[in-house]
């Protein structure tokens, strides 16, 4: 989390109720409440805690529920001085729910998510061959609202988005950019980012808006470069590798693309396996063009 927002909550009134959601792996300790899958006493996998040294929850506090599953929470409306849910967001199947009850419950909110840079690091520690960590859903884009630029801290947007209100919008981190290396922020660019600049953290007052951007035939890759390239302008030497290695890419598929496919047919015949026959398709299953108007 970071320091200046744990600083923050923490200068809030000594009788102030928090609720912290999806606290399990690292509480906040400062929280009154918890809301969580996962059970009080197995808290802490990560390690750590933080928001002060003394919990101020207990195993009668914390809610063990799918607060996915689209029920309200167990808790009155602005039940809560504040509500917090930091770098949950990004895993969690339905994150706008997650942030219309979190508007429903609390007076106030924090919320903390990777920035895009930090979902775009190559082969973070422990996750492999990969961008950013492999459970992660969705990139997410922090703004806060119209004259409050306070309130975004680290790489959150101080611009407000549509409408004025503070907001967070959800893409669909699609499976096809692990695999392209031009939107990769490499180990050696990634040393060079700031905390401030790995994380989005907004406070908001009353309600966070919450929205999806949607992606249909169309994906994120060339704005992703963009990002990345902006923050990490190519020098010209480095320009001459990237095309090198992409012309040595193109070329080594080119020669591995037809073995592999003769290997595949070769394993095929050895275990007995054989293509079926083109299905019989007719015009009332499939035909070009759409069919003739209703009316």
């Amino acid at each position: 989390m970071l320091p200046e927002a744990t600083d923050r909550i923490l200068a809030l009134p000594d009788d102030a109720q928090i609720l912290d959601v999806g606290g399990w792996a690292a509480p906040f300790n400062r929280a009154t409440h918890v809301i969580d899958a996962m059970p009080f006493q197995t808290r802490g996998a990560m390690g750590f805690s933080y928001g002060g040294p003394q919990e101020r929850f207990g195993a009668d506090t914390w809610t063990r529920t799918d607060f996915c599953a689209r029920e309200p929470w167990p808790y009155e409306d602005d039940q809560f001085d504040l509500v917090l849910c930091v770098t949950t967001l990004e895993d969690v199947r339905d994150p706008i729910w997650v942030c219309q009850e979190m508007s429903r419950v609390a007076k106030a909110g924090y919320l903390e998510v990777p920035s895009i840079l930090n979902e775009l690091t190559w082969r973070l520690p422990g996750e492999g061959a990969y961008l950013g960590n492999r459970h992660h859903h969705w990139f997410c884009r922090a703004s806060a609202a119209a004259g409050r630029p306070e309130d975004a801290v680290g790489a959150a947007s101080s611009v407000p988005a549509a409408g004025g209100a503070a907001a967070i919008e959800f893409v669909h981190k699609q499976h096809g950019v692990h695999a392209d290396p031009t939107i990769r922020v490499t180990p050696s660019m990634a040393v060079e980012l700031a905390l401030g600049e790995q994380l989005q953290g907004l406070f908001w007052k009353g309600s966070v808006a919450a929205t999806e951007r949607l992606l249909i035939g169309e994906t994120l890759h060339a704005e992703l470069r963009g990002a990345v390239g902006a923050r990490f302008p190519a020098s010209r030497a480095e320009r001459g590798l990237r095309g090198t290695e992409a012309r040595l890419r193109a070329r080594a598929e080119a020669l591995a693309g037809p073995l592999r496919r003769r290997a595949g047919g070769r394993l095929r015949e050895l275990r007995g396996g054989a293509v079926p026959p083109d299905a019989v398709v007719s015009e009332d299953h499939v035909r070009p063009g759409l069919g003739r108007p209703r009316d």
